[in-house]
């Protein structure tokens, strides 16, 4: 049981890493299009990364403050348009 226990840890660390370079990649994804959905997701994998204490901090937050622009895009051009999704 000794010897499971730091292949566990490891496997959560490369989770966690996981989750921040996804959080990135939605953020990223998620200005362009379906920031409605993405916007959110990006925040919640980059939130549970970071409190789960991520090795790529950077990659955490950086999808953090993606998933928040998306939102306020979001937000900015629903104030424009009247609508809850927009395309170029």
């Amino acid at each position: 049981m000794h010897l499971t226990a730091p292949a566990t840890r490891r496997t959560g660390l490369r989770d966690t890493d996981g989750m921040a370079v996804a959080s990135f990649v939605l953020g990223l994804v998620g200005f362009l299009v379906l920031n409605v959905f993405l916007g959110p997701t990006a925040i919640i994998l980059a939130s549970i990364a970071l409190i789960r204490g991520t090795q790529r901090k950077g990659r955490a937050y950086l999808g953090l403050a993606l998933g928040v622009l998306d939102l306020v895009v979001l937000v900015a051009f629903m104030h424009v348009d009247s609508t809850v999704s927009w395309s170029f």
